[in-house]
């Protein structure tokens, strides 16, 4: 009996914040589906250990360290993925970080810098290394994660905000930019998520999670493959309509 042939077989995906969370569940995802993955996160080791997870299951991966909000070194992640795999199919632009927590007030502005560097500069300096790429394939896709904080304010996180809107933003422009030239740009907006990070901040906060869930009709977090499907969808051929779109998975949190 022939072999099935799956979804990405013979494309090339690049995730960032691949080490963990929804970026390394995504970057799973796509090697489950036949593509070669290039995973990029700031730890080293993180970023290795989901390479060779695909590969002990049979796929292929390489592993890049980068810090995206330096351009120099999304330029040599970019660049990985093109001298390994000699193309470009897809990119989810995840890495980022998260609320601080405080007022505008008293909010430090080198901690604001930080979160608009990585949070938004980081997912630009993606775009703007992976586009040329995926141009001399003739197309390509690219999600960017931007959060229902992109679509809504809380109080506290006036940085991560103005960051996660801005990825909303500069997917829409990026999408009326290349288009016509056969890149599809999309961004996703995770509720409340199971992550690593959601987990530190709660063990920090320990009321956080009751809030969270109160605040969330379906009564529960978000998991990781919850996420990474609906990315893994947004660049399969059965969205290639699909164009400049924000889509929301939080539990109806933003239905309120």
């Amino acid at each position: 009996m022939a072999k099935t042939m799956r979804e990405f077989e013979g494309r090339v995906a690049l995730v960032t914040g691949g080490g963990s969370g929804i970026g390394q569940t995504t970057a799973l995802a796509f090697a489950r589906e036949g593509a070669k993955v290039v995973v990029v996160d700031l730890n080293a080791a993180s970023a290795e250990e989901t390479a060779n997870t695909i590969e002990k299951g049979g796929g292929q991966a390489v592993a890049v360290k980068a810090d995206v909000s330096k351009a120099a070194e999304v330029e040599t992640a970019v660049g990985a993925a093109v001298k390994k795999y000699r193309r470009l199919d897809c990119a989810f632009n995840n890495a980022g970080v998260g609320s601080m927590g405080t007022p505008i007030d008293l909010h430090k502005e080198e901690d604001f810098d930080r979160t608009i560097a990585i949070n938004l500069k980081g997912v630009w300096l993606c775009i703007k290394y992976e586009i040329p790429q995926m141009l001399k394939n003739g197309g390509g896709c690219i999600v960017n994660t931007s959060s229902i904080m992109g679509v809504t304010g809380i109080e506290g996180s006036a940085a991560y905000v103005a960051s996660k809107h801005g990825v909303v933003g500069l997917t829409r422009t990026a999408s009326l930019e290349y288009a016509k030239h056969g890149v599809r740009v999309n961004a996703i907006c995770p509720g409340v998520i199971e992550t690593p990070m959601n987990i530190r901040y709660a063990k920090i906060n320990p009321d956080l999670v009751a809030r969270n869930i109160a605040r969330t009709p379906l009564g529960r977090y978000g998991q990781t493959p919850e996420i990474a499907e609906v990315v893994v969808w947004l660049c399969s051929d059965a969205a290639s309509f699909v164009h400049g779109h924000t889509m929301v998975v939080d539990g109806a949190w933003t239905a309120q």
